[in-house]
């Protein structure tokens, strides 16, 4: 699907913002609810163990259908049997080494091995899991976990294109491969046409799939999100229910929303989500599904990308590249940015200025050509505010490369929260500094993007204004010249 500016950096959050709900609140997992104010860090730990900004199996199930959604982009469609079963099948594999399976899920996924090995078969197939779910709900009762709707985002950005009451349809087969409860069905669909809703207009309304349930369906949910607004996360006890999680992350993102917007919106919410209480770390990822929807990439806090990781070895960017690609609706391109391993500048003249900046000599400024002189100068940190491919930067670790989007436009409409994104840069240098490390800051030619950020910081560390740090940073760039979007920002300051 062909999406604009805006949409693009939404598509790109989901998967980020999911994943940092989830490991901002994996440190909190089963704790009783925090005070209001109380600080909220991706510290890791927890009842099992996981590194500071490790993301849990609420991401690491999400990813195989992200994948798998990926794979049959061009074929018969997320329900087909080919897809689920590539879900179910690493699933499986995931299951075998993973730190923290639900309970509901981990048996589900020995009933389907089982069913798979009296076939006569090595592997299993999507039929087995929906079996085994089927089975489960028939001899408990209960199988309306929150198993489901914690992985459900991807679903959303393969159907922006498609009426939602198909993307209703499939999240309820994709939620029955382990989790069969009308419940669990019904809480996957709304919150998957919500992140649809949210891609594609940037609105954050939970209500928008309601309409698409039988009537008498609709009204019991719509009682629900009554409830969740007229509460706090922590009211809800039993978040390991789904109806009370998917209470739970609404509750956090309308409470959060009575004083906060755009980018703000999105740290108190998934901050108000893990003070909740109890399933932190599932809550906050439903939370993190829509709020990155509504918000973007561009919006999750760069401290909080910095280091987020987790299984299958994969990090914040490979996270919105899958987010990209979904949304675009092509499958991989290999080829092009994201995914691309180089990306070419070679028709663009003066790439290669590189300068000091004039309040600190631990910090470059330069063009994109000044790259290829990282390792030669030292430098062990960079911020990039152009499009970069995933080799580079290859000297540099991953958590010591800060990516921005900052399109070089004047127009409002090409950037997603410009001044956010702008002080993020320069707090993002100011934060490796203070590390110890030598930093380069650049764009494509170091004529707007960089003498903007350098500013931003200049204006920190110096204590002048930001405009006085621009016309410092023109000493050395005389071709400086931000844009009035830029501008704009750098007055605000």
């Amino acid at each position: 699907m062909k999406l604009n500016p805006l949409q693009n950096d939404r598509a790109a959050g989901v998967l980020v913002a999911l994943a940092a709900g989830d490991a901002l609140g994996a440190g909190y997992e089963f704790g009783a609810p925090l005070p209001d104010g109380a600080e909220v860090t991706m510290k890791g730990g927890g009842p099992f163990g996981f590194a500071p900004a490790e993301w849990t199996d609420d991401t690491s199930m999400a990813i195989p259908i992200a994948q798998a959604l990926l794979e049959s982009a061009s074929g018969a469609g997320t329900s087909s049997p080919a897809a689920l079963t590539m879900v179910v099948r690493a699933w499986t594999s995931w299951a075998t080494e993973a730190k923290d399976v639900g309970a509901q899920t981990i048996s589900v996924i020995a009933a389907a091995r089982r069913l798979a090995s009296a076939a006569g078969r090595s592997k299993v197939h999507a039929v087995d899991f929906s079996a085994a779910a089927a089975d489960f709900h028939a001899r408990t009762g209960r199988s309306a976990g929150n198993g489901s709707l914690m992985r459900t985002a991807p679903l959303a950005l393969a159907y922006l294109d498609r009426d939602p009451s198909e993307l209703m349809a499939a999240a309820g087969v994709m939620s029955a491969l382990t989790h069969a409860d009308p419940d669990a069905q019904e809480a996957c669909g709304l919150w998957c046409v919500a992140i649809r809703d949210a891609i594609l207009t940037g609105n954050l309304d939970v209500r928008a799939g309601l309409p698409l349930l039988p009537a008498e369906r609709a009204s019991v949910w719509l009682e629900r999100i009554d409830v969740a607004e007229r509460s706090r996360p922590r009211d809800f006890t039993r978040n390991g229910w789904v109806v009370e999680a998917f209470q739970g992350a609404w509750s956090a993102i309308h409470c959060a929303g009575l004083s906060a917007s755009g980018p703000a919106h999105l740290r108190a919410a998934l901050e108000e989500a893990v003070r909740g209480g109890r399933d932190t770390d599932t809550v906050a990822a439903i939370a993190g599904g829509l709020l990155g929807a509504a918000y973007g990439f561009t919006a999750v806090p760069c401290e909080w990308r910095r280091r987020l990781h987790g299984w299958p070895g994969l990090r914040a960017r490979d996270l919105m590249t899958l987010g990209m690609e979904l949304g675009r609706g092509e499958g991989r391109r290999p080829g092009s940015w994201p995914r691309a391993e180089r990306h070419d500048y070679s028709m663009w003249s003066r790439t290669d200025a590189l300068v000091r900046h004039p309040h600190d000599d631990g910090v470059w400024l330069g063009g994109v050509g000044s790259l290829a002189r990282v390792r030669e100068l030292g430098i062990d940190a960079v911020v990039s505010l152009c499009r970069l491919g995933t080799m580079d930067v290859p000297a540099v670790a991953a958590e010591n490369h800060a990516t921005f989007w900052a399109v070089d436009s004047p127009v409002e409409g090409d950037n997603a929260h410009a001044g956010f994104v702008l002080r993020e840069a320069a707090a993002a240098a100011e934060r490796y500094r203070l590390e110890g490390k030598t930093v380069l800051l650049h764009c494509v030619r170091a004529e707007s993007r960089t003498p903007t950020v350098a500013a931003l910081y200049g204006a920190s560390v110096a204590g002048v204004s930001p405009m006085e740090a621009l016309e410092d940073a023109r000493r050395v760039l005389p071709e400086a010249r931000p844009n009035p979007l830029f501008l704009g920002v750098l007055g605000d300051s």
